[in-house]
């Protein structure tokens, strides 16, 4: 038989609470990375409901040339953006960046409130008439892999 002494016991305590806080901080720090992560999704993907409703998400595509509505008296903008595919409204209020233009690239952040309309916080445009955001150059490429202009 094996005998403990109080010198053992107060080890496997010690280790037991060492493993058990390590446990605790690890499954915390997952949860609040799950909680904090913000997916990205084309218009196609919104429309064939691939996207959550509701959830703090980013979507991405270029500014319909014809679709933007500003309103006269405040900072109220709506706007449409496409893929290859398909097209999707979008609603914001604030204002918006200085290279903010139609035909041009964006990425925002916001929510989904229904199948086909995103509600944007947050609205990032390309830095110069070079750049388009990565995520949204990958959706635009075509089947031979050249970017697609409308």
């Amino acid at each position: 038989m094996i005998k403990i002494t109080k010198k053992s016991k107060k080890r496997i305590i010690r280790i037991s609470i060492f493993f058990f806080a390590i446990s605790s901080f690890s499954a915390l720090l997952i949860y609040a990375f799950s909680k904090n992560m913000v997916y990205f999704y084309t218009p196609s993907q919104v429309i064939e409901k691939e996207a959550p409703l509701e959830k703090f998400i980013r979507v991405g595509g270029m500014v319909k040339k014809g679709s933007v509505l500003r309103s006269n008296n405040n900072l109220k903008i709506s706007f449409k953006i496409y893929d290859l595919e398909q097209q999707i409204n979008v609603m914001y209020e604030g204002i918006l960046p200085d290279l903010f233009a139609e035909g041009q690239g964006v990425v925002m952040t916001g929510r989904l409130i229904n199948s086909n309309t995103f509600i944007a916080d947050e609205v990032l445009a390309k830095h110069d008439e070079n750049y388009m955001p990565p995520e949204v150059a990958d959706m635009m490429k075509d089947a031979n892999g050249e970017l697609y202009k409308k």
